[in-house]
């Protein structure tokens, strides 16, 4: 069976599957929106079974679909939107916000703490024991920054949303029917989680930027910036390593803090949530078989219109 996995987008879940990604977004009435769309062979090509290579390839996706679908995601919930009327993102909002993203990412996450640790240098006067200052520094950026929007409302509940993804993959991975009780049986953390990934990247960072003692100034912010996809495959292929040995001692212990994250970026969700998560696994599992699928479900106690009853066979 295909691995299927996703993320939290706002009021809803996105839900990655073989051929074909699916997404399903609560709207202000209570009804459910989905929509699902096929993966670009960027995702899918032979590329993608490249060692080293499919590690860059999966950061790249999780990018480009993350922006992608938080976009669809916060289009589809707005109340005054027509279900049936189709809008796709221009490729200038996708660059735009790709680039912004990725200049703050890696300003806050590279650059600051590479900045902070060389003006501690001369206290340090050891280049080994200032690449472990700059890890240190980049884990607590990340760890506060995570505590800090952890606390906006808005974000507790795509926390909430990014848990009830986590349950409804564990059910199917268990072959159990989704329904919100069998869902209800699991915890939300989950080995394969994208926060997992994050934290290996930080481990994984110290290593290669210590492998690179001595330059000078200039020549490590270009390192922090152009070495990434590098960090990225390597961090990829130690997660692909630790998930074949989960059994193990070593691979429990390489999982164990990133299952432990996830008690940040994730919360217990309410069965409204549970609903949502489990409506968008089914519809990519769905689109993956070639199967109609709705365009929106109604809301509890109230009467499907014409278009909520509407299939879309375009898989």
């Amino acid at each position: 069976m295909h691995m299927y996995g996703g993320q939290a987008v706002i009021e809803g879940v996105m839900i990655r599957g073989r051929d074909y990604f699916g997404l399903a977004v609560r709207r202000e009435d209570g009804s459910i929106e989905l929509h699902h769309e096929p993966l670009s062979s960027l995702y899918n090509g032979r590329a993608r079974r490249w060692p080293l290579v499919r590690g860059f390839l999966t950061l790249l996706e999780t990018m480009l679909l993350g922006i992608k679908t938080l976009q669809l995601s916060a289009n589809m919930a707005a109340i005054d939107r027509d279900p049936d009327e189709e809008k796709g993102i221009p490729a200038w909002v996708m660059a735009t916000t790709l680039s912004i993203s990725l200049a703050f990412g890696i300003g806050l996450f590279f650059i600051a703490p590479l900045l902070i640790a060389w003006s501690l240098h001369p206290w340090l006067n050891s280049d080994l024991l200032s690449e472990i200052v700059e890890g240190v520094i980049r884990m607590a950026f990340l760890l506060s920054y995570i505590v800090i929007i952890g606390r906006l409302n808005d974000v507790k509940r795509v926390f909430a949303y990014h848990g009830a993804e986590h349950m409804t993959v564990h059910a199917l991975e268990a072959n159990l029917s989704l329904t919100v009780e069998n869902v209800r049986k699991f915890g939300t953390p989950h080995a394969r989680c994208g926060t997992a990934f994050l934290l290996t990247v930080v481990v994984v960072s110290v290593v290669v930027f210590a492998l690179l003692m001595g330059p000078p100034l200039e020549w490590r912010i270009a390192s922090r910036i152009f070495l990434l996809p590098v960090i990225a495959a390597v961090s990829y292929e130690f997660l692909r390593f630790s998930g074949r040995h989960q059994d193990a001692w070593f691979g429990k212990m390489i999982a164990g803090p990133g299952l432990w994250l996830q008690k940040l970026t994730t919360r217990e969700p309410d069965d409204s949530q549970i609903e949502v998560a489990i409506k968008a696994m089914e519809t990519t599992i769905s689109a993956d078989r070639g199967e109609p699928i709705a365009k929106r479900l109604p809301a509890p106690n109230s009467q499907a219109s014409p278009h909520d009853l509407g299939t879309s066979s375009n898989c």
